[in-house]
């Protein structure tokens, strides 16, 4: 399977009262096409600024990124998000919904600021596939956590206008209870296999990195571990 993202010795600093911290320390990674990849670490080491950068939310100190064939490192704002805009779905822990938006216009966004025709039915659609359908007019006060978080999943899949598609999850399930994050973690995979896209996130929990077929384990800002998951494996056999 040919990459569809790379990153090559990427760090990345920022200034601080005290000087300069550096947040990501020489990291090079390829995913695949259709690869499913957990990025796990303590708090503070580094996974939701390496997510934000391979998602072309921002731009590395140093170092290259090439995300579906394009070089996202080298462009500008305006230029990165006509990349995201064709091939990035982002699933936020805190859903990032806009509180003025009925769920149905929350998901159709994406595909209205790309000017596509049919955005309420494509948004009608994912909602009925994150089991939303009665749910389509009601703000984002009016709906559980759970609901929120599905949603931002259902937004981030009707993202997408390219084959080269690419879902980033940064804790998909950290805000929500034991049993909700459960169903969301069945969801995720279940709508990334119907969608044949490639997956990458960000987690805590070792049963939702355990359905990912690799494991990226971070520490002060560096890899530590890398490995496929394979049937049997647990995350601490892989990152130990």
């Amino acid at each position: 399977m040919s990459a569809i993202l790379t990153a090559e010795n990427l760090f990345h600093q920022v200034s601080t009262s005290e000087g300069p911290l550096t947040l990501l320390n020489n990291i090079s990674l390829e995913v695949a096409r259709g690869e499913s990849l957990a990025v796990t670490g303590a708090s503070g080491s580094g996974k939701s600024t390496l997510l934000g950068l391979l998602a072309g939310l921002d731009r590395p100190s140093a170092g290259k990124i090439w995300l579906a064939g394009d070089e996202i490192n080298a462009m500008d704002e305006e230029q990165r998000a006509a990349v995201r805009a064709r091939c990035v779905g982002f699933v936020f822990q805190t859903f990032q919904l806009l509180p003025g938006l009925t769920a149905l216009e929350n998901v159709m966004l994406p595909s209205e600021l790309r000017g596509e025709r049919g955005a309420a039915k494509r948004a009608e659609d994912f909602l009925a596939r994150v089991g939303l359908e009665p749910r389509l007019r009601h703000y984002p006060r009016q709906l559980s956590g759970g609901e929120q978080q599905r949603v931002a999943i259902a937004r981030a899949f009707a993202s997408f206008s390219s084959e080269d598609a690419i879902l980033f999850a940064d804790e998909p399930t950290g805000s929500l209870d034991a049993g909700n994050g459960a169903k969301i973690i069945d969801l995720l995979f279940k709508l990334n296999g119907e969608s044949n896209t490639t997956l990458i996130l960000v987690t805590h929990e070792q049963r939702l990195a355990q359905r990912c077929t690799s494991h990226l384990h971070m520490a002060a800002g560096a890899v530590e571990s890398y490995a496929p998951l394979s049937d049997g494996d647990s995350l601490s056999e892989v990152s130990a």
